[in-house]
């Protein structure tokens, strides 16, 4: 059996491992949150290289890619650094196959069309493959990444307008702590909302849920969430808020979606390179499994 496993910075409450078969191969697949404990998730990735066939890098990037070039992170490398045997991946190659055609995929499974066109991306540099699918789906697409990223109220219009703050704030970020990148530990289970009029702005809030779920209002009565990595308690969260629709850019299996670097994983786990996947192996493993975007009516 192959076994693929995340080591997460985020919260162990959100901790799963499942078995599954795909293309063929039984897999296991095994989440490890640390609780925001970056030596515990270092000295986790170096007591299990060489003893795995594949890692995810969760909670924090290795790179962002925009487009065809890629910003190191500083913070997400030094967890690894001491991994010289097992792969490791941070997702960032499903964020460019499956989310860069999450909408075009899971639009048609919906009861009804999406007449508003217009849609709130919370923070679009870590997943810029899911702004170029709203983008090309025709929405009108806002972004919060000053809002989510440094706490400015200013809203980014449109994919030019984003690819320029990028371009500007990548290579910062790749020298800023994991801290200051994303939630951690006991902080992803905080909710304060704010920035409430961007959220109800369009009929899709899209974006890392827990950017989503970090300023979620009380209410959202028949929006459209477009995210990833959800627990059955996520889900329950967003039915009592109103949500009408949940789609995940990867399939739910046993009640949750994991994240995109846990599934990334579990296909370098089956390859049996012993290396990363290049985006070509990963569009024909894809398409080999017959992943598709989950879709949920949830209200």
């Amino acid at each position: 059996m192959k076994h693929a496993v995340s080591i997460s910075l985020g919260s162990s409450t959100r901790d799963k491992t499942v078995e599954i078969e795909l293309l063929g191969e039984q897999v296991r697949i095994e989440r490890r949150g640390c609780d925001g404990d970056e030596r515990k998730a270092q000295r986790l990735f170096t007591e299990l290289d060489g003893k795995v066939d594949a890692f995810g890098v969760g909670g924090v990037e290795l790179y962002l890619r925009l487009e065809d070039r890629e910003y190191p992170l500083r913070s997400g490398l030094s967890l690894i650094r001491n991994v010289h045997k097992t792969p490791a991946v941070d997702g960032r190659g499903l964020k460019h196959t499956m989310e860069k055609r999450v909408m075009q995929m899971a639009e048609p499974r919906l009861e009804t069309p999406i007449l508003d066109r217009r849609a709130f991306m919370t923070l679009a540099v870590d997943r810029y493959g899911m702004a170029q699918s709203l983008a090309s789906a025709g929405f009108e697409v806002v972004f919060g990444d000053l809002m989510f990223g440094v706490g400015l109220p200013i809203p980014v219009r449109g994919l030019p307008a984003l690819r320029r703050l990028a371009r500007v704030l990548m290579p910062i970020m790749g020298l800023l702590p994991i801290s200051v990148l994303y939630p951690t530990g006991s902080s992803q289970e905080k909710i304060t909302p704010k920035f409430e009029s961007w959220y109800q702005w369009g009929s899709v809030v899209a974006g890392d849920f827990l950017y989503i779920k970090r300023h979620l209002p009380e209410r959202l009565p028949g929006k459209i969430i477009v995210t990833n990595t959800t627990t059955a308690a996520d889900v329950e969260l967003l039915r009592q808020r109103g949500i009408a629709y949940l789609i995940t850019s990867t399939p739910r299996i046993e009640g949750r979606s994991f994240g995109t670097n846990m599934m990334e994983a579990a296909l370098t786990a089956v390859a049996g390179k012993g290396r990363v996947l290049t985006t070509a192996e990963l569009e024909d493993m894809i398409a080999a499994a017959g992943w598709q975007p989950s879709v949920e009516k949830i209200n």
